[in-house]
């Protein structure tokens, strides 16, 4: 992979050029045979079009004859569209992007901006935020997991997580003072090149004149993290950048106590399924005892996700927990509550 998956996404208009590859002479002759004009070079088969409803319509035809669109890579570049490292997609992430352009236009647009939940210690005192991706306002609505999977089915995944992750940087430039910590996520599959794809992240945070170690960074993934390495050298680099590190989601799915202590972040964070009820189910205690003394041994701080009952609070507050957060303390907002201090 290279830059082209982090830059902007041209729009789709009315006119441009359908490009194919690897271009062959039987490809070009089914082509032509279909009634289009086809240009060839050593690898690529060129073919303007006229209309959407045109492009559309070739499109289909090639998905049709599946054993050739299989075997193909494909770029849309609309007449006019600024010079840019060329995006090439398979067919199937062209389809889902034609069938959702409602959601693509958001991606495309950053239709987006960051709510912030409180984080707080067990004096109840907010340390920091997590930010969260949102809707804006008067904007399309979206539910966030919905937005991600979109981009992750269409090839621009890097370019949403990248936007996410100075939103959020923008965001918290303009709401917080400093010294308070700003929790934001990132997914390790959209991170091809650390010292690459991060440069963006470290350029805003410098631009807005912000604490690299107001930053922390949290692994998000919905599948299994399978290259320890590579989430290890992203690490390493917010970590050379004096950035902090956090494990989302502990004590379930693919965030298992073993990856924690493989990772050994700065920051853990237990999952909500762990903290409901705590106070009422001596398992859940046994597993965050466990949890707990596992990232003792490398001097993690625990955050307990999920804290919506005040008994749930005082059990993780009892078995040594450092910060909690979850609706007891605030719903994630598009700005801090104004009944801890903060005037912003």
């Amino acid at each position: 992979m290279n830059c082209v998956d982090c830059a902007d996404i041209d729009p789709i208009e009315d006119q441009g050029e359908l490009k194919l590859r690897p271009c062959s002479d039987p490809l070009a002759a089914a082509i032509r045979n279909a009634g289009y004009e086809v240009f060839e070079t050593s690898k690529t088969c060129i073919i303007p079009y006229h209309r959407k409803e045109e492009l559309l319509k070739l499109i289909e035809m090639l998905v049709a004859a599946k054993d050739i669109a299989d075997s193909l890579s494909v770029c849309v570049k609309s007449k006019g569209a600024p010079t840019a490292p060329e995006r090439w997609l398979t067919f199937d992430q062209l389809k889902v992007r034609f069938a959702n352009e409602n959601l693509v236009s958001i991606i495309m647009s950053h239709d987006f901006c960051s709510h912030m939940q409180p984080i707080v210690n067990f004096s109840e005192e907010i340390v920091g935020f997590e930010f969260l991706l949102r809707p804006l306002p008067q904007g399309s609505y979206f539910q966030p997991y919905e937005l991600f999977e979109i981009a992750r089915r269409t090839g621009f995944h890097s370019f949403l997580d990248r936007a996410a992750r100075i939103s959020a940087i923008e965001t918290s430039s303009k709401l917080l003072p400093k010294g308070i910590k700003r929790f934001i996520n990132f997914l390790p599959s959209s991170i091809y090149n650390p010292k690459y794809c991060l440069t963006h992240t470290f350029e805003a945070i410098r631009r807005l004149d912000q604490n690299p170690e107001d930053y922390v960074f949290e692994v998000v993934e919905t599948e299994q993290i399978s290259d320890i390495a590579h989430l290890r050298a992203i690490f390493a680099e917010y970590r050379q950048q004096g950035m902090r590190v956090a494990l989302d989601d502990v004590g379930a799915g693919y965030s298992t106590v073993e990856l924690m202590s493989s990772l050994q972040p700065d920051y853990v964070k237990v999952d909500r399924s762990l903290i409901s009820f705590c106070d009422r189910d001596e398992g859940k205690q046994r597993m965050l005892r466990e949890i707990i003394s596992r990232a003792g041994e490398f001097g993690a701080s625990l955050l307990a996700e999920g804290i919506e009952r005040r008994e749930e609070f005082l059990v993780c507050r009892d078995l040594g927990m450092d910060l909690g957060q979850g609706y007891l303390f605030g719903l994630p907002e598009d700005k801090p509550p104004g009944r801890f201090g903060f005037t912003a």
